[in-house]
């Protein structure tokens, strides 16, 4: 049986999250709360092993409430379940330890998939949610290569395969080894390629070299 604990603080939205857990026989109410802090010391007497909270919510939001359970009590699996999408409260919300991230216009099914993927130990947001967030991922990730392919551009043929080589990990004295070249050659490709790249060290230095596809995985 799924223990849950339901946060809002409006009844009638209390009353219909209810109602739609008790279709699965599997899934048990144990407390209701009208706000985050009840919520809290509510968890603590009854140990759900699920915690339904609203975002907008009295005394304590349903954000505080989260982080300060993924704190005192991180067993409890907390699900987010608002009219709120925007990305600000996604973000916090998974930043303070939610594991999911539910809208009430969704389909009620998604409700009781959502409670029983994250009593399982997984993660679960609402379809539309984790559609914006993979998209967003993708997007950040896929700008960060190219904008690395282009510094990376710049650079000679000789200033790329140095850089790979740091971004493979390798010293100075390596490098000049593997290219059969004097040290004090690579250390002037080194400092030519920070300065080409607008980078202070040699770390940011490999980390442009992996986005760039200069090293492998």
């Amino acid at each position: 049986m799924i223990r849950v604990l339901l946060a809002d603080d409006e009844a009638m939205i209390r009353a219909g999250v209810r109602s739609i857990l008790a279709t699965d026989p599997g899934i048990e109410v144990v407390a209701e709360a009208a706000d985050g802090r009840q919520a809290v010391e509510l968890a603590a007497q009854h140990q759900p092993d699920v915690a339904l909270l609203d975002i907008r919510m009295p005394v304590l939001d349903g954000l505080a409430a989260a982080a300060e359970l993924a704190r005192v009590q991180p067993e409890v699996a907390v699900v987010v379940l608002t009219t709120f999408d925007e990305d600000e409260f996604v973000a916090r919300a998974l930043g303070d330890g939610a594991r999911g991230f539910l809208l009430k216009a969704a389909d009620p099914r998604e409700l009781i998939i959502g409670v029983r993927a994250v009593a399982d130990g997984a993660a679960y947001l609402s379809p539309r949610i984790a559609h914006r967030v993979i998209a967003e991922v993708n997007g950040g990730a896929l700008s960060r290569r190219a904008a690395a392919r282009e510094r990376v551009a710049a650079l000679t043929p000789r200033e790329r395969e140095v850089l790979g080589l740091v971004g493979s990990g390798l010293s100075n004295q390596d490098i000049a080894g593997r290219l059969f070249l004097a040290e004090g050659t690579v250390k002037a490709h080194v400092r030519a390629i920070l300065q080409r790249l607008g980078a202070n060290n040699r770390v940011q230095a490999a980390i442009t070299a992996y986005e760039a596809g200069l090293v492998g995985d």
